[in-house]
């Protein structure tokens, strides 16, 4: 056997974790899961907050895991997580209260606010980031118009994954992918915009310098190799830090006539580009240009993608219903096609209470048949997203001036057959899936490139072609799918009409 080097990815998801050793023998990788954990909002008090020191004893556990298989450390450690959340630090580096969810309701109406100071043109054409009101710069301000007073004591401000990062080292850094979701980075200039951020009443010492991703910090803190046994120190790196800055890190043949979609709780569905499109039909369009890996801008659009699904699975499962995923595949297959569709991403779905019933709801004020059973639901969640996935795609071809042949599909929801074959057919494009843990394997080819192992970002992506498996879905035409996206295309014109009229 060829001996090994040896990396931890740690891989923080809206809805799960997991820590895993990635094996790299100078030819292929192999990933080997150590640790796995839920992860999600907590509920207190009106508001959302992300259990941050559950997510540490985790990270610990996983560590402690790897030093009971493995007798020498690791080769290094990084850290990629979701995007626009973070934690603020007191002069001591202690934290000051739980870091909120991004789909905490305090950023309601901000967006409105922030653009009655600042219109949304000149923002997006400085920042180049999608208007959600979930982003960091939201969340923010709503701390400044609230006075909230852990805003006034902070002396930094980390992303999540750099809050671990610094648990992990001792040092804070502000990692380039996932400061770029902020939407407070000139996305030119690659650093903060602070002008914007002074003018809005947000105290812009509190961010740090923005580092390169794949950058080096310090060795791992002597007492987390202490508590988690590990026997000798190893360098903690800034890698791609934002879980699809990661993810489309690993992604095999990426080209620019691919289109890509990181499919989990969320849809991300974009192109690679050297420079950010900030024209006003990229602003109309809302889509954001956030920071790559290698010099590259990951030009996009953020969807609600698995979220619905996962939400109805939660509301069955307190309900008394359990199913397996691929029990609840089986459903959807066999629910009448095309029946009810919804667009994801309306604000109807941001965070119910009960996901079944604000679909039912939506399909109801849209004049459409409600779903009725489970597998019609199921069948409903994937159709409408990939009828968003070609609305994209098209969106993505008018911005870029390419024709797009392939749609590349990385994450969870790769390995979903049937929502890669509706994607298929709704885009009439070929779809290629794989590898399913792309923000994993990313996370420890950038450490790899970081540490020497390895020459280069794309001799990488070749690498991991040749250690996973990839699977192709072709297209299969069909007069349902174009009659489904015109009615799509009106579900939005329908909403607002029914809303004003209601």
């Amino acid at each position: 056997m060829k001996p090994t080097t040896n990396f931890v990815a740690i891989d923080l998801g809206a809805s799960s974790g997991r820590l895993a050793v990635g094996r790299w023998d100078g030819s292929r990788f192999a990933l080997e899961e150590l640790h796995r954990f839920s992860n999600g909002g907590v509920r207190a008090h009106g508001s959302i907050y992300w259990d941050v020191l559950h997510l540490w004893s985790e990270i610990k556990t996983g560590l402690t895991r790897y030093a009971a298989k493995y007798d020498a450390s690791p080769a290094g450690i990084s850290v990629d997580t979701w995007g626009v959340d973070f934690a603020l630090l007191d002069g001591s580096g202690r934290l000051l209260g739980n870091p909120h969810h991004y789909r905490d309701p305090r950023t309601d109406g901000m967006p409105d606010r922030v653009f009655a100071q600042i219109p949304q043109s000149n923002v997006f054409g400085k920042t180049g980031i999608q208007s959600m009101q979930i982003n960091t710069l939201f969340q923010l301000f709503s701390m400044a118009v609230s006075k909230d007073p852990r805003l006034d004591a902070a002396a930094s401000l980390l992303m999540t994954p750099d809050l671990f990062n610094f648990w992990l080292s001792g040092e804070k850094a502000n990692e380039y992918t996932i400061s770029s979701t902020s939407q407070m980075v000139d996305c030119r200039e690659r650093d903060w915009h602070r002008a914007m951020i002074e003018e809005l009443g947000i105290p812009s010492h509190v961010l740090g310098e923005i580092v390169a991703p794949g950058t080096p910090l310090s060795q791992i803190r002597t007492d987390v190799l202490r508590d988690c046994g590990l026997k000798e120190a190893f360098p903690v790196i800034a890698g791609a830090s934002h879980d699809t800055a990661s993810a489309v890190a690993a992604i095999p043949f990426l080209d620019e006539h691919s289109a890509f979609i990181s499919s989990g709780t969320w849809s991300l569905m974009g192109v690679e580009t050297s420079e950010p499109i900030t024209t006003d039909r990229a602003l109309s369009l809302n889509f954001t240009n956030e920071g790559g890996v290698g010099g590259t801008i990951r030009l996009l659009k953020n969807i609600t993608g698995l979220w619905l699904l996962q939400e109805c699975v939660r509301q069955w499962q307190q309900e008394g219903r359990e199913y397996s995923w691929n029990g609840i595949v089986s459903l959807a297959r066999e629910a009448e096609p095309l029946r009810s569709i919804v667009d994801p991403d309306a604000g109807d779905f941001l965070a119910p209470e009960n996901m079944p019933r604000a679909i039912r709801a939506y399909c109801a004020r849209s004049g459409q048949p409600q779903p009725e059973t489970d597998g019609e639901f199921a069948r409903c969640c994937f159709e409408s997203l990939a009828l968003r996935y070609k609305s994209v795609l098209g969106a993505l071809e008018l911005l870029t001036g390419r024709t797009l042949n392939t749609i590349r599909v990385v994450g969870g929801g790769s390995r979903n057959q049937l929502l890669c074959q509706f994607t298929a057919d709704a885009c009439q494009r070929p779809v290629v899936a794989g590898p399913v843990e792309a923000s994993s394997l990313g996370n420890v080819m950038m450490q790899a490139v970081a540490t020497g192992n390895m020459e280069s970002i794309p001799s990488g992506r070749q690498y991991i072609a040749a250690s996973c498996e990839i699977v192709s879905y072709e297209p299969q035409f069909s007069e349902q799918w174009i009659t489904a996206f015109d009615r799509f295309r009106d579900l939005g014109k329908t909403q607002v009409f029914k809303a004003v009229q209601g």
